[in-house]
C-alpha cells in the first residue's frame, strides 16, 4: 500500500505534517478529512529511492549512517515498548497488519511512525515481518530479527514477542545498573579535576607571585607547585589535545580484533571493575541465549547472535569457540568448562541442565543470579572507589595547602 506524505491544517488553524498509508490521494485525503484534518499538500512516497534523490547530501547522508548503526538507546525503548503492545495485541487474536496499524496510531516518534508505515506496507505486499525489520537494521538488531523470523516459522509470534520485550527490559535494567554505579565515580571525579585546575591557574598563581615578590627562597614543595601551575597556564591545551589523541588512538586500537581483545583481556583483570565486567558479560551471555532458545531457534544459530551481543572480546571468542565444537558434536557445557572464560558454576550448571533436557530454564538462572550479583558487585564498587578518590583528591589539596603554608611560616619566623 502505497505511503503519502501530507501538510494540513487541524482544528484552531494549526499546521501539520505527517504521513498516511492509502491505495491513493484521493482516499488519503478522505481519510484524514473524516479526522478533521484539512489537506493542503499531498505527495506519494515510492520507497526508500524515491525519497533519497529529492533529499538533499545532508539529509541522505543521516538516512544512510541510521540504516547503517546499531540501534540507539532511544529507538531501543521505542522499540521495546511496541514490542510489547504488538504481542499482546496478536495474542488477542488481532491480525498482523492490524497490529501494526495500531502500533502506527499511538507513535508518537515522527521517525518510528514512518518506519512502522514502512514495515506494514512491506507486510501487506507479501513480504514477511522479519524480512521487513531486517530492513532497518538501525531499529531492529541481529538478534531481534532472527527470533521474530523463528516465531513466524513455530507459529508463536506473539510469545516470541512477549519474551523479547521482556529481554529488553532485562537488558535496559542490567545496563542501567551499571552506569548507575559508575555515574557517581566519575562525577567526583570530573568535579575533582574542576576544582584542581582552578586551583592550579587562579588561585595558586596569585599567591605564589605574592610570595616570590618578597624575595625569598621558595621551599622545594612550593617551587614544584609554582611549575605545575605554570604547566597548568600556558600548556592547558596541550593536556587537551593529548587527552584527545590518546582517546583517537584507542579508540582505533579497540576497533581492531588484536585491540580489541588486548584491551577485554586486561579489563576483566582490574580488581573489583573486572569482576563486575564479567559478571555482566555472563548475565548478558545466558539471558540472551535462554531466550533464543525458548524461541525456537537452533543452538548454532544462538550462539552465532548471542557471540555479537555479550558486549567482552574475551566471551565472544569463548561463545564462538563453544560453537565450532558443537558442529562437531560435542555437548555445550565441556567446551564452556574449558574455555576458561566462564566461571565454574556457569559451567557446571548448564551440564545439569543439558541432562535434565531443561537447559533453557537453567540459564534463565544462571542469569537471574548474576543479576543479583551484579547489584552487590556494583555496591562493592562503589564503596572501594569512594574512598580511593577522596584520599587522592586529599593528597593534591593538601600538597597545595602545605606547599602555600610553607613559605608564609617561614616569612612569619623572620619577622
Amino acid at each position: 500500500m502505497p505511503i503519502f506524505e501530507y501538510k494540513a491544517y487541524v482544528s484552531g488553524g494549526a499546521v501539520r505534517t505527517g504521513v498516511v498509508d492509502a491505495d491513493t490521494a484521493r482516499e488519503a485525503r478522505s481519510r484524514l478529512r473524516r479526522e478533521n484534518i484539512l489537506v493542503s499538500d499531498i505527495q506519494e512516497v515510492r520507497g526508500r529511492r524515491r525519497r533519497m534523490k529529492s533529499d538533499n547530501w545532508v539529509t541522505r547522508l543521516k538516512r544512510l549512517r541510521q540504516e547503517s548503526a546499531t540501534p540507539t538507546n532511544g529507538n531501543i525503548e521505542i522499540v521495546a515498548a511496541a514490542t510489547r503492545q504488538m504481542g499482546t495485541l496478536l495474542g488477542a487474536g488481532i491480525p498482523l497488519t492490524e497490529t501494526l496499524k495500531a502500533i502506527i496510531e499511538q507513535t508518537q516518534d515522527k521517525r518510528a511512525e514512518r518506519m512502522f508505515r514502512e514495515i506494514r506496507e512491506r507486510v501487506t505486499q507479501g513480504t514477511s515481518l522479519a524480512d521487513a525489520l531486517a530492513e532497518h537494521p538501525g531499529w531492529f538488531n541481529e538478534l531481534y530479527v532472527n527470533m521474530v523470523r523463528a516465531g513466524q516459522a513455530t507459529g508463536n509470534l506473539d510469545i516470541v514477542l512477549s519474551r523479547l520485550a521482556d529481554y529488553m527490559q532485562k537488558q535496559r535494567t542490567l545496563r542501567r545498573k551499571v552506569v548507575s554505579s559508575l555515574t557517581y565515580p566519575v562525577m567526583m571525579i570530573a568535579i575533582g579535576m574542576i576544582v584542581v585546575s582552578i586551583l592550579m591557574t587562579v588561585v595558586v598563581p596569585k599567591i605564589t607571585a605574592m610570595l616570590m615578590d618578597s624575595g625569598q627562597t621558595l621551599p622545594g614543595p612550593t617551587r614544584v607547585l609554582v611549575a605545575v601551575s605554570n604547566g597548568f597556564k600556558d600548556y592547558w591545551w596541550l593536556g587537551l589535545l593529548t587527552l584527545g589523541a590518546i582517546s583517537f588512538i584507542l579508540e582505533r586500537i579497540y576497533k581492531t580484533n588484536g585491540g580489541r581483545l588486548f584491551i577485554d583481556t586486561n579489563l576483566l583483570r582490574i580488581p573489583v571493575v573486572g569482576d563486575l565486567l564479567r559478571k555482566q558479560a555472563v548475565a548478558r551471555f545466558t539471558h540472551t541465549f535462554s531466550t533464543l532458545l525458548q524461541s525456537g531457534v537452533p543452538a548454532v544459530a544462538s550462539l552465532e547472535i548471542t557471540r555479537n551481543v555479550v558486549g567482552n572480546r574475551v566471551i565472544a571468542d569463548a561463545t564462538a569457540m563453544i560453537r565450532t565444537r558443537i558442529l562437531e558434536g560435542t555437548d555445550i557445557s565441556t567446551p564452556l568448562k574449558a574455555s576458561g572464560a566462564f566461571p565454574p558454576v556457569v559451567g557446571y550448571m548448564v551440564s545439569v541442565g543439558e541432562q535434565s533436557g531443561e537447559i533453557e530454564k537453567m540459564l534463565d538462572r544462571i542469569g537471574a543470579a548474576y543479576d543479583e550479583e551484579i547489584d552487590v558487585a556494583t555496591e562493592r564498587m562503589t564503596s572501594v572507589l569512594e574512598p580511593i578518590m577522596i584520599v587522592f583528591l586529599a593528597v593534591v589539596v593538601g600538597y597545595i595547602v602545605v606547599s602555600i603554608v610553607l613559605p608564609i611560616l617561614k616569612v612569619g619566623q623572620i619577622q
